[in-house]
């Protein structure tokens, strides 16, 4: 019964549509339509007044949605004040749906919508209509464009945007506190009526939540909720259009609300004490136990921070805390002895890390557990007495050198005795050894402290009764230098000077290099040997920066008498004592230009300077390339002068053929054309109606003016039509020009009619067309050859 009501409720609303449209049709079709032909009144001093108006005069026309009837439903007629009803205009219609959705009559202009229109699928269509001359399709009023709306009935329930929505708020949060917004959507007209118009309403999540019925806001209705008691709820949101009342289309969504936590719960151990245990072979850092207390808060709000606050333990454990599984661990803080303390006890803390200020009277966060741990003996390896050693031995000292010595101890009550080895995947190249029972390290054989600065051994120490506890430390050995290697050059040097060069001219700065290190290495002495201290070519100059510069002292090198000079220099270190070294410098005589620029080191090439350089040769190169193009262009221009400026080819000859529809037989032909056929009929009473508007009174011609209906002088049908044109108040001010088929008598130049040439032969001569140049050359093949063609046949 409720859904029979809705669609009798349904029925109604959309016969109210129905005839609402059809009264809205029936006052935009009983508009006044104006004529459509323009009218012109005489002014006060006879000036003829023109305007012009609209044939056409409508509203929007309107169309109901969803339409169902079994005729096409009427949306409006179309009418010109230019139709008297004789069927003489026709009415077209064109535009956005122009025969498939609407269709016209275009004896009556009645349109029709033949098919349901959907307003949710377009709101409008736009459409031109036009009324033509039905025999001749001849426009009788310019375009005109009007609109067809879709009219709006409540086809179409509301819409959320998300069919599930998810939300969060926080854990006892105040009523009213808002959750989230849904929003619904009707696909129907907002402006009509109240199809569109939606009232939210909640099906399902009392009492916990509520919904405003305008804005769709979902608020808490319940106060204190607790998230762990139930994290989750599930309510449904209805919206519904006609503002909620009966007869309504309705839509729903689910939105699914969780409770967010907030820290409302401290944390809590599960039991008062824990019982641990370390051996007191454990290492500081090593994990004794953990212990955990339970926030039932999660995320951050369940964030505990432990920590030991009292307890004789203190100074030898500590406690972290594991973020991921949220435990305290307990962790050994210094080396125990149980020789010495058996047994050690610790007050522990947990503390939230977050402490939320509107629920600081649910406290305290923490908590606080005894922790009771036992020490346990253990058989405990060698312990050395240092963590790591460090010697330094000279390098090529003799082999059995001492370098230094390591000692390790038993830390139980036996004190067993202790032997010592050396980890040999250390020391593949066994460069020591260790004395077994005091643990002195010596060499075995000489130490280069060039091929190896340190050295790094690992030493084992074990218990003599059990072998099975054994300690390691590394040991670190440096080799010491010593002054064993003299300077060498810092590089393999090739120096050149110039045959022009000048006097004290600098040519090459050479740098020194030593193995050894700084101390017996820089500062570097440069120097001459002293047998060529004075060499009367070259000189040399310390810099005093570890560098010396090699100078020119004389002038006047010749590649011809010596092209290769060796300059002996010797280098001297910083150690102690110094150590040196004479090194050889090349210097090889070359050519230079004057910018003092190398050009040729070889002797051959001496030979060759009377020729040309290389930079001649390009230029000599280039200057004849540049003649080439010259001659090329040259070449192309006198050949571009001999062809005509212009390039006529067979294929650009085109032809323009003028057909003329008819034509006259000339002065003699009297039958073929009348000349009455020139003179209106109305022009023989002397009236000529003018088409483009309406006189308001017929003209009546002078007598004397009509010409003889037969007559054949062109002269004075002329002269009379431009009379009767002047004379004309319904003339328009601009001239007319009228073209008419007669050619007239006396002509000089004759017939122009190619006409009779296509039947009969011609004793025109074209051979003249030959003379005219390329432009012609196809009609004087056409024409011109006709003799020819008769003497092949």
């Amino acid at each position: 019964p409720k859904m029979r009501e809705e669609h009798c409720l349904h029925a109604a609303l959309l016969c109210l549509g129905v005839l609402c449209c059809s009264l809205a049709l029936a006052t935009g079709l009983s508009a006044p339509q104006p004529s459509l032909h323009g009218h012109h009144d005489r002014g006060k001093e006879g000036q003829v007044l023109h305007r012009s108006k609209r044939g056409w005069v409508w509203n929007q026309f309107f169309v109901i949605e969803e339409y169902t009837g079994p005729d096409p439903v009427l949306v409006g007629r179309l009418h010109s004040d230019i139709d008297s009803g004789d069927g003489n205009i026709k009415y077209i219609l064109s535009g956005e749906g122009a025969g498939i959705i609407f269709v016209i009559d275009d004896k009556s202009g009645n349109i029709h919508a033949t098919k349901t229109l959907d307003r949710e699928e377009r709101a409008q269509y736009t459409l031109t209509a036009q009324a033509v001359d039905r025999n001749t399709n001849r426009p009788l009023e310019p375009p005109s464009e009007f609109i067809v709306k879709v009219q709006d009935i409540n086809d179409n329930p509301p819409e959320f945007l998300h069919e599930n929505y998810h939300a969060n708020v926080p854990e006892r949060s105040n009523v009213g506190t808002s959750v989230i917004q849904v929003t619904a959507s009707d696909a129907d007209d907002p402006t009509y009526g109240n199809s569109a118009k939606l009232v939210y309403s909640i099906l399902e999540g009392q009492p916990y939540f509520s919904v405003e019925a305008q804005t769709g806001i979902i608020r808490t209705a319940l106060p204190n909720m607790d998230r762990e008691a139930k994290e989750e709820y599930h309510v449904v949101i209805q919206a519904k259009d006609m503002g909620g009342h009966m007869g309504g289309l309705s839509g729903t969504t689910k939105v699914t609300i969780t409770l967010t936590d907030v820290n409302d719960n401290p944390p809590k151990f599960p039991q008062s004490v824990y019982q641990m245990s370390v051996s007191e072979a454990a290492v500081p850092g090593e994990e004794v136990g953990r212990v955990k207390a339970k926030d039932p808060d999660i995320g951050e709000n369940g964030l505990v921070a432990y920590s030991i606050i009292d307890g004789d333990g203190m100074d030898m454990f500590e406690i972290t805390t594991d973020y991921e599984t949220q435990e305290g661990v307990v962790k050994l803080k210094k080396t125990l002895d149980y020789e010495t303390k058996k047994s050690y006890s610790l007050k522990v803390e947990a503390a939230n890390v977050h402490i939320d200020p509107k629920f600081i009277s649910n406290g305290p966060f923490k908590d606080t557990v005894t922790v009771k741990i036992a020490v346990e003996d253990a058989d405990e390896p060698p312990v050395f007495l240092k963590p790591s050693y460090i010697f330094e031995v000279q390098e090529n000292a003799a082999s059995g050198t001492v370098v230094g010595k390591v000692h390790a101890k038993d830390p139980d009550a036996a004190n067993s005795a202790i032997r010592y080895s050396i980890d040999r995947h250390t020391d593949l190249e066994r460069y020591f050894v260790i004395n077994a029972e005091d643990g002195n390290i010596k060499t075995i054989k000489a130490l280069d402290r060039e091929e190896m600065a340190w050295h790094n051994i690992s030493v084992f120490a074990v218990e003599v009764h059990k072998q099975h506890q054994e300690a390691k430390v590394p040991v670190a050995i440096k080799v010491v230098d010593v002054n064993d290697n003299a300077p060498k050059f810092a590089a393999a040097y090739e120096a050149f000077v110039c045959e022009n060069a000048r006097s004290n001219q600098q040519f090459i700065t050479i740098s020194a290099d030593d193995k050894d290190d700084s101390a017996n290495g820089p500062r570097f002495i440069f120097s001459l040997p002293p047998e060529i201290i004075h060499n009367p070519n070259f000189t040399l100059r310390d810099n005093r920066d570890n560098t010396a510069s090699v100078l020119v002292r004389r002038e006047g090198f010749s590649r011809q008498k010596q092209d290769l000079y060796l300059l002996p220099i010797v280098i001297s270190d910083g150690g102690m004592p110094a150590l040196s070294s004479t090194n050889t410098l090349s210097i090889r005589v070359c050519g230079c230009d004057g910018g003092g620029s190398l050009l040729s080191c070889s002797a051959e090439a001496y030979v060759l300077n009377a020729g040309l350089s290389t930079g001649a040769l390009i230029a000599i190169l280039a200057c004849i390339i540049i003649l080439l193009v010259i001659v090329v262009l040259f070449v192309t221009l006198k050949r571009q002068k001999k062809e005509p400026l212009i390039v006529f080819e067979e294929e650009d000859v085109r032809e323009n053929i003028i057909t003329y529809d008819d034509e006259g037989g000339g002065e003699e032909d009297t039958e073929a054309f009348d000349i009455a056929t020139l003179q209106n009929p109305d022009g023989i009473n002397g009236f000529v109606p003018r088409k483009d508007i309406k006189p308001e009174y017929q003209y009546l011609p002078r007598p004397g003016l009509r010409p003889a209906p037969n007559s054949v002088d062109v002269d004075d049908f002329i002269s009379t039509r431009i009379q009767e044109a002047d004379n004309d108040p319904t003339a328009p001010p601009y001239d007319s020009i009228q073209i008419y088929g007669y050619e007239g008598r006396g002509s000089v130049a004759g017939s122009l009619s190619s006409l009779e040439s296509a039947t009969t032969d011609s004793d025109l001569d074209y051979d003249y067309l030959q003379n005219w140049g390329p432009r012609f050359k196809k009609l004087a093949d056409l024409y011109g050859s006709k003799d020819t063609f008769d003497d092949d046949s």
